[in-house]
């Protein structure tokens, strides 16, 4: 055995801010030791300081566990050491949260040191599962064990990943003291000046803890270091001062990019736009649209969807409908935008006839609709009782491989054979066929139902034939029943005869 118990060999200070903490939901851990293996035919190594623990079944499981998987320490190395957090102890369900004081054991061996991989592994393990007390205690000690790799007068080129990974953590985590702590750890680790992307991850979580003073400290703090912000630095600003209703200081924040040359991209006016529609400033809205177009910026799906919420936000359907229309003649509209849910909105406040418009006209300039946006148009034209648009429309998806449900389908052919266009409604039946679209019981009830009432009975029969021939009808009652009713439909029945003779 290369694991002896009575050489179990303790690792941890008396301290406890060195015991691992425990996962959630995992179970608090025992106390466990965490031995050293023995080598064979060798006089026993003198024990570091220890920390009394008492044995437990869970220890003797973790033994063995050890035992098992883990190399010889005198063998350990940093690619071994990781392949065994890595593939072994990480999803364990009784031993995943002992990752960090495996990894402190190994750091107490003289044979051992770690590197970039291994520090790099174990703050993102540590970040994961948000054991902040335990990232805190390893940046520390990451700063004052440096990488074998830096022994040089250079630092660690991976540094900076090791801490920008803690950093992120920090920040969603709204740790905002741990994360400039890790910050100032970096910069002074480092060699030269940090990426502005770690900059940009202190402003954005300043922002999303609502504190915008803290992150315009931190941006002039990044100018007094000669750190050039991007445009993502400038975007994460002016959202926070769009969302703190400081919306004066996110146009001038914005007038301050370009004086930089830091020109704006699509995201920078899709925030100062949202921002505007929210001061209830609509034409300044519609009018920062423009100048988007002027400047030669292509929208994003986003852009369409603020300035037409907005608009529709204050009753101005209408208004929206005709800004969509205008845009997609300048060819500016992404092809992923979805224009359902103004459709919706137009159909809600019973202008299905300017939502048919402007569907229309999209559609013309190359801006498919989607299912939906179609259904939607579909179902507000049969509520306004233009049976015949629909059917048109119906018509153009079919052609275009769009196949309506179900549901919506037989509703339109109900409406047509309501107002005698039963053979059109058939029509449109076998086109959806032709398309993919699978016609249930209640589309050849609807029709024969028609033919009836126009007194079409060859038209009728032929399809209670096919109904037959598709295994529809449950039984030879059912087709006789049909047949009859298309047999006797404007006829006088025996009884109507008998009685008039009487």
């Amino acid at each position: 055995m290369r694991w002896k118990k009575k050489n179990v060999i303790k690792f941890i200070s008396s301290s406890k801010a060195h015991l691992p903490a425990a996962l959630t939901p995992a179970p608090t851990p025992e106390k466990v030791f965490l031995p050293v293996p023995h080598p064979p035919k060798q006089p026993p190594l003198p024990p570091p300081p220890t920390l009394s623990l008492s044995p437990s079944l869970r220890h003797s499981q973790f033994v063995t566990f050890l035992e098992t998987n883990l190399p010889h320490y005198q063998t350990l190395t940093p690619q071994n050491l990781l392949i065994f957090l890595r593939s072994k102890l990480r999803h364990h369900p009784l031993f995943a949260h002992y990752d960090f004081a495996v990894f402190n054991w190994a750091a107490t061996l003289d044979t051992f040191r770690h590197d970039h991989d291994t520090f790099l592994w174990m703050a993102r393990s540590l970040a994961a599962t948000q054991r902040f007390a335990d990232l805190d205690r390893l940046l520390s000690f990451i700063a004052a064990n440096p990488c074998p790799c830096s022994s040089g007068i250079f630092s660690c080129p991976h540094l900076e990943p090791i801490f920008r990974s803690a950093i992120d953590a920090c920040c969603r985590a709204g740790k905002m003291d741990s994360a400039l702590l890790a910050f100032d750890t970096m910069k002074r680790l480092i060699d030269g000046k940090p990426n502005v992307g770690v900059y940009n991850t202190v402003i954005n979580g300043y922002v999303k803890c609502g504190d915008v003073d803290k992150a315009l400290w931190f941006y002039e703090r990044m100018m007094k270091e000669r750190v050039k912000p991007d445009v993502c630095s400038f975007n994460t600003l002016i959202n926070g001062h769009c969302r703190s209703s400081r919306f004066d200081m996110a146009l001038d924040l914005f007038r301050e990019m370009k004086a930089k040359g830091c020109n704006p991209n699509v995201v920078s006016f899709n925030t100062l736009i949202r921002g505007v529609l929210g001061r209830n400033k609509i034409e300044e809205g519609i009018k920062m649209a423009y100048e988007m177009i002027e400047l030669g910026y292509r929208f994003s799906e986003a852009t369409c969807e603020i300035l037409v919420d907005g608009l529709c936000r204050k009753g101005r359907a209408d208004d929206a409908s005709e800004l969509v229309i205008d845009f997609s003649n300048k060819r500016v509209i992404p092809n992923e935008f979805d224009y359902a849910s103004l459709i919706e909105k137009l159909c809600r406040d019973d202008k299905a006839d300017r939502a048919m418009e402007m569907m229309d006209k999209l559609w013309k300039n190359g801006h498919l609709p989607s299912l939906i946006a179609c259904t939607t148009l579909v179902e507000g034209l049969r509520k306004s009782k233009r049976a015949e648009a629909a059917s048109t429309l119906t018509e153009r998806m079919l052609k275009e491989g769009m196949l309506p449900d179900t549901l919506t389908f037989n509703l339109l052919l109900q409406d047509l054979c309501n107002i005698k266009r039963t053979v059109d409604a058939n029509r449109m039946r076998v086109l959806a066929s032709s398309k993919g679209f699978e016609p249930d019981h209640t589309t050849y009830y609807v029709l024969v139902s028609g033919f009836k009432e126009e007194g079409r009975r060859k038209e009728g029969e032929a399809l209670v034939n096919e109904m037959l021939d598709k295994d529809m009808l449950p039984d030879i009652f059912t087709y006789n029943k049909l047949m009859d009713g298309l047999s006797n439909h404007g006829k006088p029945s025996k009884k109507q005869v008998w009685d008039g003779s009487r």
